[in-house]
């Protein structure tokens, strides 16, 4: 069993030292640091200390903000770690995932994770709706207007241009001249 230490400032001008000290006075035999914003997903001494930790080791970090960007990121990460074996421990939040009250916390933490997910969601959903009685339409704008699909069956049927040849015509790739030439002709 190893203590693995992971310390992260947001930017440069800001220093390490008082995490380094916390983890080095907890015991951290391996500490992974990086200054890098907590917004950032791409966090590559996190990302290299996931994979160095091994089963039985313990991850500890000075603050639950240092690890992770929100709730569920947190969740996720723990998840990571539980599936390798390792524990978590939090020194400024006195947090240890390897005791029963631990892991009660972030049991809590993951159904408030979750809460907040449904009412983003049930947010954006209203807000969809809202915007569709207002006419805004979603998703990608017709290649084709209906007056051009009319066109390219007439071309297709009455014709006898290739689809190729439609789908030069109309500057559409050969596979949407296929399906617009062949799903609306009855």
């Amino acid at each position: 069993m190893a203590l693995v230490g992971y310390a992260r400032v947001s930017s440069v001008g800001q220093s390490l030292e008082v995490q380094h000290d916390k983890l080095n006075a907890a015991g951290c035999e391996e500490i992974f640091s990086e200054k890098r914003s907590g917004l950032e997903a791409d966090r590559p001494r996190l990302t290299e200390c996931l994979r160095y930790v091994r089963k039985g080791d313990i991850l500890v970090i000075s603050r639950i903000d240092r690890l992770a960007r929100s709730a569920e990121h947190l969740l996720s990460l723990i998840r990571q770690l539980e599936d390798k074996g390792v524990a978590l421990k939090v020194l400024d939040q006195n947090l240890d995932t390897s005791d029963a009250p631990g892991r009660a916390f972030l049991g809590m933490l993951a159904v408030f994770a979750q809460f907040e997910a449904d009412i983003r969601r049930e947010r954006q959903m209203d807000g969809i709706a809202k915007a569709k009685t207002n006419g805004v339409k979603f998703g990608r704008k017709p290649r084709l207007t209906p007056d051009q699909e009319a066109e390219a069956i007439r071309l297709r049927t009455q014709e006898g241009w290739s689809v190729q040849r439609i789908a030069d015509h109309f500057g559409i790739s050969k596979g949407l001249a296929h399906r617009v030439t062949t799903a609306n002709v009855a």
